[in-house]
């Protein structure tokens, strides 16, 4: 998959293949990757998580790479929150000294203080494909676990503590680990503080915002992907994210995912450890 000019893809040699043909194929991979970061973003499973395997198992990218594109990939639905909760956010901007700013602001604070030792961390290790496969299947079995735990609460935003707010940040932080949900582990965190199931999901939303900016300019995937794919990525899952989101949060809410996690996880590692015995 020629996504990235550090990944050139493999280009058949049949007489078959055309410049066109080429193009297609890297236009409808891109389509198809924007498609899934908007579709499973909205649901806690990790939408960075499935967006890594699918690029590193089905597309044979490496795991940099993947891992960039990973994160580049949530500027779409970061856009869709955007749009969706403008009026939450103008109320933000316009009352910095309200209750919805400062768990913006703060949160923010202490997401980029325990997200970043991380982030160093993994992306200095996130070299080997069978290991990053075995953590992100290991982080969803860890999510779904979690996500046993949710509880609704009855917490309005005038409750909500500096401790709440701390706590969510380090939660998010926790999030840039691929195979973590982002958005399972900071609504679980809230509902745990006794927080309402809706307001724990539209601040869970509106804290990503400032947290995808800081780490697509901290990892600079934008500036590695060519201009057409950024596009495409950019677009489809903006589009995907924006039209599915009311839909896939309600859906999220009546089913039981904690066990897809987990089932999803078990599959990834039982599959890296077949694939080893079967090719020392």
């Amino acid at each position: 998959m020629d996504v990235t000019k550090s990944s050139p893809a493999r280009r058949p040699k049949d007489n078959m293949s055309s410049p066109l043909s080429w193009v297609l194929m890297q236009t409808f991979q891109a389509l198809m990757l924007g498609i899934l970061q908007g579709v499973t973003e909205w649901l806690p499973i990790s939408s960075q998580g499935q967006t890594l395997l699918v690029m590193m198992s089905i597309l044979d990218v490496s795991p940099e790479v993947a891992f960039s594109h990973s994160i580049f990939l949530h500027l779409g639905t970061m856009a869709a929150v955007v749009v969706k909760f403008r009026r939450e956010f103008l109320e933000a901007l316009r009352n910095l000294d309200e209750t919805l700013a400062k768990t913006i602001i703060v949160s923010t604070i202490f997401t980029g203080a325990f997200g970043l030792p991380l982030y160093f961390l993994f992306r200095n290790t996130f070299t080997d494909g069978k290991t990053a496969t075995l953590v992100i299947g290991s982080l969803l079995i860890a999510t779904g676990l979690l996500l046993r735990y949710q509880r609704s609460g009855t917490k309005d935003l005038d409750a909500i503590t500096t401790k709440d707010m701390i706590v969510l940040g380090l939660a998010q932080g926790l999030a840039i680990l691929p195979g973590v949900s982002r958005s399972g582990t900071t609504v679980t965190v809230l509902l745990m503080r006794k927080v309402r199931q809706d307001l724990s999901l539209t601040l869970s939303f509106m804290i990503s915002v400032p947290a995808v900016l800081g780490a697509v300019i901290l990892d600079h995937s934008y500036s590695a992907i060519p201009l057409k794919t950024s596009g495409i990525l950019f677009l489809s899952t903006f589009i995907t994210g924006y039209l599915t989101m009311d839909l896939l949060i309600k859906f999220a809410q009546r089913i039981n995912l904690s066990k897809f996690c987990i089932a999803l996880g078990s599959f990834t590692i039982v599959a890296v450890a077949i694939s080893s015995i079967a090719i020392p």
